[in-house]
């Protein structure tokens, strides 16, 4: 391309090719590498942003740049009846050889190129801008028929235009001087019809707000182009003052435009990362569940800036059981792939990832630690959430055992640690017992419970369906592990009774041993086995599962689920001490009642763990038999 072309002062425009493979590039560009049209807005308004940093940097070495306009801004004008959105600001501007550098070659960063200047001159060590792939600036075409770039460059007289409509050509050439701005930039989109909301102002200033609300330069937006205007963002923002300079009501009002919510933050973690990564938090833990804390995608909500100008609320930059926090990490380095959109696969996500997790938990425990009561709250509202991690995060499985807090038999329904509860292991004690289900009322007046109340063992109580699935972890705490009351054999001979308490009976008489065998032999494969006892105190029967099975709630999960066999047989657990059962015991072996007693027996279990009777039929016909008997007697 000869220098004549690119004169800024030709004296008509010129038609030239876009250096690169025209309209089939650009059309994919537009309308395949960003999902949502809203974007434009925030790619302008970076381009924007580093137009006037890219002036700053410059003017330190010649002041005279900025002339008698040192204040930054950028003015966005809606003018509804014709259809139009002006973006302008006062930074470095362009010539018409900048332009054809820039705009002219898709892909090409301007930015790029002066972060590259910046490097070199020194040692390799640049600012960071955002605008370093080039392509942004197309964005535009999703919602423009045509775009017009008109530029002045600081320090120089002449004014250049260029305007393409998207389709494979652009025309470059010299603009009259009242018809371009003193200095910078003003881009023109002419909007296509079915974008003709883009020129409301109410529009513009929604979407500036919530994508580029903290930019460092002020943002106006005007109804008119005489309009005073409005300015929606005031070139600050909050996470890069100083904690001491920021009042409760400041971060409040930020927790809640954030969040979208109207509480109050129940945390606020506020920090800068130094070092190896820089990069800047503003995070808050809500006082209430969000609405969408168990969505089924179980997406976090916390938003990715790089130098102040939103990228997304879509980076995983907190593990999914952290997904209550909200707010925002800015930062400085993190790379980013050609639309902004999607974040690279980078070394730098993953340290900031590991990074703000483990500050979040240090909050948490040090919450715990300074006011128990305060985390109590916190436990209620997102414990559910955090338990996810006891299952997910082998990790951090340690940590988040020591911010875990149950509701227990001994607890007097007030939350308790894993802590409290080792410490207050009975002799002899070798696991953590705890029992699961889907309430917490029902889990406490388990039968299967009644022989650790008998000897003042604590259980957990686990109503929450998580729960069922992190204790089987192979998960221990201080070398206990985690036993459930409704798996296996409880083992209950092996702790003292308190003093005074009366000893169960040893063994079944032989009475009582004949009926659990015939109890068994009638059953046949709904159990897989029929055994006295020695967690049951006052109860007749309990179903528990085998040792090497699954808990009785799992169990049930999976079942529900699909992913496990309907009926997976249950051990019919019998008290050998309970009247109920010795009566049973003594009948005649003719008896006709002791068979449909022996089937009695499994359903009244069953309907005690919550479940219905095998055959309800069935069920009803035999209580009817017993009915009749009793009042016949």
């Amino acid at each position: 391309m000869t220098a004549d072309v690119l004169d800024d002062t030709a004296a008509s425009p010129q038609t030239h090719a876009f250096e690169a493979d025209v309209a089939k590039l650009l059309h994919m560009m537009v309308h395949s590498v960003y999902s949502d049209k809203d974007v434009f807005l925030r790619e302008l308004i970076s381009n924007a942003a580093d137009a006037c940093e890219k002036l700053r940097y410059e003017a330190i070495a010649q002041p005279d740049l900025l002339g008698d306009d040192p204040a930054p801004r950028i003015t966005i004008t809606v003018e509804a009846d014709a259809r139009r959105l002006t973006i302008e600001d006062n930074g470095i501007g362009m010539t018409a050889a900048d332009m054809a550098e820039t705009l002219g070659t898709i892909a090409r960063s301007g930015t790029k190129a002066f972060m590259d200047r910046i490097a070199a001159a020194q040692g390799g060590e640049g600012t960071q801008l955002i605008g370093q792939f080039g392509v942004g600036f197309y964005s535009a075409f999703m919602v423009a028929a045509k775009v017009d770039v008109i530029s002045r460059r600081a320090g120089q007289d002449g004014a250049a235009m260029w305007s393409s409509d998207g389709l494979g050509t652009y025309t470059i050439g010299a603009v009259a001087a009242q018809d371009a701005p003193a200095r910078g930039t003003r881009i023109v989109l002419h909007l296509l019809d079915d974008a003709a909301d883009y020129a409301q102002a109410p529009r513009i200033e929604q979407m500036v707000r919530a994508q580029s609300g903290h930019v460092p330069v002020p943002i106006t937006v005007k109804d008119k182009p005489d309009a005073e205007g409005t300015q929606v963002a005031d070139g600050t923002a909050l996470w890069t003052k100083p904690k001491s300079a920021i009042t409760p009501e400041e971060y409040k009002d930020f927790y809640r435009s954030v969040a979208g919510q109207w509480d109050d933050p129940a945390l606020t973690l506020h920090y800068r990362a130094e070092g190896r990564h820089e990069y800047s938090v503003l995070a808050f833990v809500p006082e209430t569940r969000p609405f969408d804390l168990f969505d089924p995608d179980r997406k976090g909500r916390m938003k990715l800036y790089v130098r102040r100008v939103f990228i997304t609320d879509e980076a995983e930059l907190l593990p999914r059981y952290l997904r209550f926090v909200r707010g925002l990490v800015d930062s400085a380095d993190l790379p980013l792939n050609m639309s902004r959109e999607m974040i690279q696969d980078s070394p730098i996500l993953a340290a900031i990832q590991k990074g703000l997790t483990g500050k979040v938990l240090g909050e948490l425990e040090k919450t715990a630690k300074d006011d128990p009561a305060a985390y109590a709250k916190l436990w209620d509202t997102f414990g559910a959430v955090l338990k996810e991690g006891l299952y997910e995060d082998f990790e951090r499985r340690e940590a988040l055992l020591r911010l875990a807090r149950f509701k227990t038999t001994a607890s007097g329904g007030e939350w308790r640690s894993l802590q409290d509860y080792v410490a207050a292991m009975k002799e002899n004690q070798t696991a953590i017992y705890y029992a699961t289900g889907s309430d917490l009322d029902r889990i406490a007046s388990s039968p299967q419970l009644e022989g650790f109340r008998a000897r003042g063992v604590e259980v957990l109580l686990l109503p929450d369906q998580v729960d069922s699935f992190w204790v089987r972890g192979a998960i221990d705490l201080d070398g206990k592990p985690f036993k459930s009351v409704t798996q296996g054999a409880a083992d209950l001979s092996l702790i003292p009774l308190p003093e005074g308490a009366d000893a169960p009976q040893a063994e079944p008489s032989d009475a009582v041993g004949a009926f659990l065998a015939f109890v068994k032999d009638t059953l046949g494969d709904a159990v897989s086995e029929v055994r006295a006892s020695d967690r049951l105190t006052d109860s007749a029967v309990c179903l528990v599962a085998s040792e090497s099975g699954l808990d009785r709630q799992l169990e049930k999960l999976l079942a529900n689920a699909g992913q496990l066999p309907a009926g997976a047989a249950p051990v019919l657990e019998v008290n050998p001490a309970h009247v109920q059962i010795a009566a049973l015991a003594a009948l005649p072996e003719g008896d006709e009642l002791r068979a449909d007693a022996a089937e009695l027996l499994l359903d009244e279990a069953r309907i005690v763990d919550g479940e219905p009777p095998r055959d309800p039929r069935a069920f009803a016909s035999r209580l009817a038999r017993l009915i009749a008997r009793a009042t016949m007697a």
